[in-house]
């Protein structure tokens, strides 16, 4: 993609950011989007099929930036410098969380819900391999894994719903204590 392709694209990210501040993302319309843009429609159609497929994009790329095992420093947080257990990679989701927490607010709700939870647990399925290997071996991989990726969606759910109260490591710490500890 050429720096213009990706200039538009950013705008249209930007776009849907400040709108999903005001509007839940089910009440929104790619002509909201077109006009928060500055953009036209077929610019907007080259980019997106839908605003669904939008909302797809942004997700995939909010999670490959977090789930990376090779992560730069930060302004808000630095989990930078080799590979990190599954404490140190949940607290950063949970940074990336709490500074998207309007978007992710204004996703979580809503029909976009579902979007955001299959992504958020396709991404984890990979964080949790760590732990998934741990634990009582006569329960299936596949309930445990059922079980810790639903709990922990359940958890940032939560935590979001709260208001963030609790610091992410706090909820990290509360939540690994809860599944068994083992994992750090």
């Amino acid at each position: 993609m050429d720096r213009r392709q990706q200039k538009t694209r950013n705008a249209i990210y930007d776009a849907l950011s400040e709108l999903l501040k005001k509007k839940r993302f089910e009440d929104l319309t790619v002509q909201d989007i077109i006009d928060e843009a500055n953009i036209g429609r077929s610019t907007f159609y080259s980019h997106f099929e839908t605003k669904d497929q939008l909302l797809e994009e942004m997700c995939r790329e909010m999670f490959e930036h977090v789930f990376l095992y090779d992560l730069a420093p930060e302004a808000g947080h630095d989990f930078s410098g080799g590979h990190k257990g599954i404490a140190e990679r949940l607290t950063h989701v949970l940074y990336h969380i709490s500074e998207h927490k309007e978007n992710i607010s204004a996703i979580l709700g809503g029909e976009s819900e579902q979007t955001f939870v299959r992504f958020f647990r396709e991404y984890l399925e990979d964080a949790f391999d760590d732990v998934l290997g741990h634990g009582n071996m006569k329960i299936p991989k596949d309930f445990r894994k059922q079980f810790i990726i639903g709990s922990f969606v359940e958890t940032v759910k939560w935590w979001i719903t709260a208001g963030l109260k609790l610091a992410p490591e706090q909820v990290v710490e509360y939540y690994l204590t809860l599944i068994g500890g083992g994992a750090k």
